[in-house]
């Protein structure tokens, strides 16, 4: 193991243990707030990335572990003492499905880190701050596929996707075009629009992989 991939394990684990502690027992008497701190928070980890040499470390040490970690924490977990909060407050296997998510992307795109962030943040801080514009604001509501959603959530879902995304651009040293603002805005509204069409919990897997796979057809194929 490289030294960098060793200090990127570590970042990883030691950011993950601390969202858990301020969510499951500090913020444990409002679940809630803690699941959507801990949906949109993780999502930091789209900035470690770069710090990883080694694409097995990163899927198999770093990422693939939280699948098995994050379901003893679901509500179908076979220990139940360890089940935790924030799982139980939401989609019981949304943080699995996000584990997943970044696990796949990690070993797919391992050779294109930015693709991986991009698909992290639309999930997370897209996601995340839909669900809490979308329930304090949204007032007028549409149903697709019996789960119902808002129009303030889906409208936040894009701008909130669109400006995390452009930050990781800048962040992985991109130029920065008209064109690719254009298209990250597309990748940004597409992404809204499967939200908004993807049934509770399970746009963790289709928000993240949509957002992803488009960056990658428009700039890497």
């Amino acid at each position: 193991m490289f030294q960098s991939d060793l200090v990127g394990v570590a970042l990883v684990y030691i950011y993950v243990a601390i969202l858990l502690v301020i969510t499951e027992k500090l913020l444990d008497k409002y679940p809630e707030f803690s699941r959507k701190i801990l949906h949109i928070m993780v999502g930091n980890i789209a900035f470690i990335l770069p710090i990883f040499e080694t694409k097995e470390i990163m899927v198999f040490i770093a990422a693939g572990p939280f699948i098995f970690f994050t379901f003893l924490m679901s509500p179908h977990t076979p220990i139940k003492s360890i089940r935790g909060k924030t799982s139980a407050a939401g989609h019981g296997m949304g943080l699995v499905y996000y584990s997943i998510t970044w696990t796949i992307l990690a070993y797919l795109f391992f050779d294109n880190m930015v693709v991986v962030a991009i698909g992290i943040l639309a999930m997370s801080y897209g996601d995340g701050f839909a669900s809490i514009i979308g329930l304090k604001y949204g007032k007028k509501k549409y149903k697709i596929f019996g789960d119902e959603k808002s129009y303030a959530g889906s409208i936040a879902m894009f701008v909130i996707t669109f400006t995390a995304i452009v930050i990781a651009i800048f962040y992985y040293g991109i130029s920065v075009t008209t064109y690719l603002l254009l298209i990250l805005a597309f990748i940004a509204l597409i992404a809204a629009l499967i939200e908004g069409l993807t049934p509770r919990g399970f746009d963790n897997l289709s928000v993240p992989f949509v957002a992803a796979f488009l960056y990658w057809i428009f700039f890497l194929v």
